[in-house]
Protein backbone atom coordinates (compact mmCIF):
# COMPACT_ATOMS: atom_id res chain seq x y z
CA UNK A 1 0.00 0.00 0.00
CA UNK A 2 0.84 3.42 -0.78
CA UNK A 3 0.22 6.77 0.78
CA UNK A 4 -0.35 10.38 -0.84
CA UNK A 5 -1.23 13.69 1.00
CA UNK A 6 -3.16 16.63 -0.61
CA UNK A 7 -2.85 20.38 0.78
CA UNK A 8 -4.87 22.74 0.76
CA UNK A 9 -4.67 26.64 2.52
CA UNK A 10 -1.96 29.13 3.51
CA UNK A 11 -0.09 29.84 6.54
CA UNK A 12 -2.83 30.61 8.43
CA UNK A 13 -5.37 27.85 8.06
CA UNK A 14 -5.05 24.95 5.86
CA UNK A 15 -6.87 21.44 5.36
CA UNK A 16 -5.23 17.86 4.58
CA UNK A 17 -6.28 14.68 2.95
CA UNK A 18 -4.51 11.40 2.94
CA UNK A 19 -5.31 8.50 0.08
CA UNK A 20 -3.89 5.06 -0.37
CA UNK A 21 -3.10 3.09 -3.49
CA UNK A 22 -2.02 -0.15 -3.86
CA UNK A 23 0.04 0.25 -7.08
CA UNK A 24 3.11 2.42 -6.60
CA UNK A 25 3.28 6.26 -8.51
CA UNK A 26 6.07 8.33 -8.21
CA UNK A 27 5.23 11.58 -6.91
CA UNK A 28 6.33 13.67 -9.79
CA UNK A 29 3.45 11.98 -12.13
CA UNK A 30 0.80 12.09 -8.64
CA UNK A 31 1.57 15.99 -8.70
CA UNK A 32 0.72 16.04 -12.82
CA UNK A 33 -2.49 13.75 -12.10
CA UNK A 34 -3.65 16.37 -9.64
CA UNK A 35 -2.48 19.23 -11.65
CA UNK A 36 -4.62 18.33 -14.80
CA UNK A 37 -7.54 17.39 -12.12
CA UNK A 38 -7.28 20.51 -10.34
CA UNK A 39 -7.65 22.56 -13.24
CA UNK A 40 -10.86 20.56 -14.39
CA UNK A 41 -12.66 21.23 -11.21
CA UNK A 42 -11.54 24.26 -9.76
CA UNK A 43 -13.70 26.47 -11.12
CA UNK A 44 -16.68 23.80 -10.94
CA UNK A 45 -16.41 21.90 -7.77
CA UNK A 46 -19.37 21.53 -4.79
CA UNK A 47 -17.24 20.31 -2.01
CA UNK A 48 -16.36 22.07 1.07
CA UNK A 49 -12.79 21.64 -0.27
CA UNK A 50 -11.10 21.47 -3.69
CA UNK A 51 -8.72 18.84 -2.02
CA UNK A 52 -12.28 16.80 -1.59
CA UNK A 53 -13.10 17.47 -5.08
CA UNK A 54 -9.33 16.27 -6.23
CA UNK A 55 -10.16 13.12 -4.24
CA UNK A 56 -13.21 12.25 -5.21
CA UNK A 57 -11.88 12.53 -9.05
CA UNK A 58 -8.28 10.36 -7.60
CA UNK A 59 -11.33 7.63 -5.96
CA UNK A 60 -13.20 7.40 -9.45
CA UNK A 61 -10.99 7.20 -11.78
CA UNK A 62 -7.38 6.56 -10.87
CA UNK A 63 -7.47 3.84 -8.08
CA UNK A 64 -7.20 5.87 -5.21
CA UNK A 65 -8.75 5.60 -1.45
CA UNK A 66 -9.44 8.58 0.53
CA UNK A 67 -8.79 8.19 4.02
CA UNK A 68 -11.30 9.90 5.64
CA UNK A 69 -12.86 10.19 9.37
CA UNK A 70 -16.51 8.43 8.05
CA UNK A 71 -14.40 5.15 6.90
CA UNK A 72 -12.76 4.64 10.58
CA UNK A 73 -14.11 1.46 11.81
CA UNK A 74 -12.18 2.00 15.33
CA UNK A 75 -10.52 4.25 17.50
CA UNK A 76 -8.50 3.56 20.05
CA UNK A 77 -7.00 5.99 22.84
CA UNK A 78 -3.35 4.48 23.61
CA UNK A 79 -1.48 5.57 27.00
CA UNK A 80 1.32 4.50 29.28
CA UNK A 81 -1.26 4.25 32.18
CA UNK A 82 -3.56 1.68 32.08
CA UNK A 83 -7.13 3.85 32.89
CA UNK A 84 -6.35 6.22 29.59
CA UNK A 85 -6.30 3.43 27.43
CA UNK A 86 -9.86 3.00 26.06
CA UNK A 87 -12.19 2.79 22.62
CA UNK A 88 -13.18 5.94 21.61
CA UNK A 89 -16.78 6.49 20.24
CA UNK A 90 -16.97 6.96 16.02
CA UNK A 91 -20.25 8.63 16.42
CA UNK A 92 -20.42 12.48 16.20
CA UNK A 93 -21.04 14.88 19.59
CA UNK A 94 -24.49 16.13 20.30
CA UNK A 95 -23.38 19.55 20.53
CA UNK A 96 -21.30 19.08 17.00
CA UNK A 97 -22.33 22.13 14.68
CA UNK A 98 -24.01 20.64 11.03
CA UNK A 99 -20.80 20.14 9.66
CA UNK A 100 -20.46 17.58 12.55
CA UNK A 101 -17.38 19.97 13.54
CA UNK A 102 -17.37 20.28 17.61
CA UNK A 103 -14.38 22.25 17.53
CA UNK A 104 -13.32 25.08 16.32
CA UNK A 105 -9.29 26.67 15.78
CA UNK A 106 -8.84 29.98 15.68
CA UNK A 107 -4.90 31.73 14.71
CA UNK A 108 -4.18 35.33 15.90
CA UNK A 109 -1.34 37.16 16.01
CA UNK A 110 -1.14 40.17 18.10
CA UNK A 111 1.51 42.80 17.46
CA UNK A 112 2.25 45.21 20.69
CA UNK A 113 4.45 46.23 23.29
CA UNK A 114 3.87 43.06 25.46
CA UNK A 115 3.10 44.65 28.26
CA UNK A 116 -0.58 42.98 28.14
CA UNK A 117 -1.04 39.79 30.39
CA UNK A 118 -3.53 37.74 28.32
Amino acid sequence: MFYFELREGDNDVFAELLLAREEEMDPESFFDLVQSIRHRVQDTFTHGTLIEAIAEELEQDHAFVAIVDERLTASVNVSTIDDDNFLGSLEPEEDADEDGVDYRGIFVEFHGDGSRPN
